[in-house]
């Protein structure tokens, strides 16, 4: 008898009270994963109480440690319990649930070990970011082209699927950036002999205002995606290989 792969998503957040318990129930609307797990930034407001009454797992962090930081936790989370396929989606709402069903798709039904949701594939919508956030995004599409010659649309997004295989590297990992694991996780990824796809999704715009790129955020983002694409390329990450399965 075969066994039923399991698939939970885990949500980073920091401050959410007013969305969480939405987007907990919109992915539970779609009755594929079997967990919903929040892993909790350090928040100052109800985000732990309110994912905890809608009877998500939550894991609190201490403190604040950072979008990356969190999402790592969840990996460690699935690879500890088994877990075959992770949807990671934000808490802030933008992301649809509905996409979760063809997320996975793509991973059980392909050769890919990640799929990344971008909001730019397929005229599903017109998504309209900050100037500066599309300037940003240009940059390092091109970036990636320039260093591993595949076309991405939204090296941002923060939806996405992973394999076991990749959970296991992410849980494991010394490498794995605290901040912004964007594109040079992508470039990290295809080094190591993972393959990444985008799949068109729907996102919805901020309405809260918040967002990690707003301030003087943007300027740390790129400077900081710089240096850890740099570490990237020339660093130890070279060493590593793939397990072949």
């Amino acid at each position: 008898m075969m066994t039923r792969k399991k698939y939970i998503t885990i949500i980073p957040a920091y401050n959410e009270e007013k969305k969480i318990a939405e987007v907990i129930e919109g992915i539970r609307l779609v009755d594929l994963v079997d967990e919903v797990v929040v892993i909790d930034d350090g928040s100052e407001d109800l985000t732990v109480m309110r994912a905890r009454e809608t009877g998500a797992t939550v894991i609190p962090l201490i403190v604040h440690l950072g979008y990356g930081a969190a999402l790592q936790t969840g990996y460690k989370y699935a690879f500890d319990h088994g877990v075959d396929v992770v949807v990671q989606i934000d808490a802030d709402g933008q992301h649809d649930p509905k996409y979760i069903r063809d997320l996975i798709d793509t991973i059980e039904k392909s050769q890919f070990d990640v799929v990344i949701g971008s909001r730019f594939l397929g005229g599903l919508q017109n998504y309209r970011a900050a100037w500066l956030r599309r300037i940003g995004m240009r940059f390092f599409q091109f970036l990636i082209f320039l260093f591993i010659r595949k076309k991405f649309t939204d090296p941002t997004s923060g939806y996405q699927a992973l394999n076991r295989s990749v959970i296991e590297f992410f849980a494991r990992s010394n490498y794995y950036p605290p901040d912004y694991p964007d594109a040079d996780v992508i470039i990290l990824l295809h080094n190591l002999g993972f393959k990444t796809v985008e799949i068109p999704v729907i996102m919805y715009e901020d309405q809260t205002g918040k967002s990690m790129h707003s301030g003087l955020r943007p300027l740390y983002y790129v400077v900081k995606m710089m240096l850890s694409i740099f570490s990237v390329l020339f660093g130890q990450h070279r060493t590593f290989l793939r397990k072949k399965t």
